[in-house]
């Protein structure tokens, strides 16, 4: 068998970066798809095409200082921003399911987990749509403010002024004992 060429080898490196990204990524991209859309399973079908489509176009991404967990998040993104734009209405959320898709092992966690995403849901709505997606992208899909800020094609600094700015807001509309 003749050994690899350099673009083999790039190409299969790329696929064991990509793999061990699934377990850590999947499940932040879906915190994150889930806090956009506000709907468990589209979230997760988000989580899932991110990896599809990233998958199919390998070849095309090329290290260039953007780490491969943001270009993730970055196909993530740009599937929640062309569902908007595919559906005339959002389907907003129903009150049944505002919780998280995680774990409900404990129900009174569970209930506390849900009110709690019910009220952060309503809260980010009057954020102005970049702030609300620094905050998703921030705090529900783990994202440094670099990282954020690749994604958004923004300066760190304009991300980090856009986070404290939305973070003060959600503190007044949430009340600052609930975000401590």
């Amino acid at each position: 068998m003749p050994p690899e060429s350099r673009e083999e080898q790039s190409h299969r490196n790329k696929e064991e970066r990509l793999a061990a990204l699934f377990d850590s990524c999947y499940p932040r991209l879906v915190r994150y798809a889930y806090a956009r859309l506000g709907n468990a399973t589209e979230a997760e079908d988000v989580a899932s095409e991110v990896f599809v489509r990233a998958f199919e176009s390998l070849d095309s991404y090329r290290d260039r200082g953007v780490p491969m967990e943001a270009w993730l998040f970055t196909i993530a993104r740009n599937m929640v921003i062309d569902r908007y734009r595919r559906s005339t209405q959002v389907e907003r959320v129903s009150e049944d399911n505002t919780a998280e898709p995680e774990s409900r092992d404990d129900p009174a966690r569970h209930a506390e987990q849900r009110i709690l995403m019910r009220d952060v849901r309503k809260a980010l709505q009057h954020l102005t749509p970049e702030q609300r997606e620094v905050v998703t992208l921030r705090f529900f899909g783990g994202l440094s403010s670099r990282e954020v800020a690749m994604v958004m094609s923004k300066r760190d600094g304009a991300v980090r002024e856009m986070q404290r700015a939305a973070v003060e807001k959600l503190r007044v509309l949430l009340g600052a004992e609930r975000l401590i």
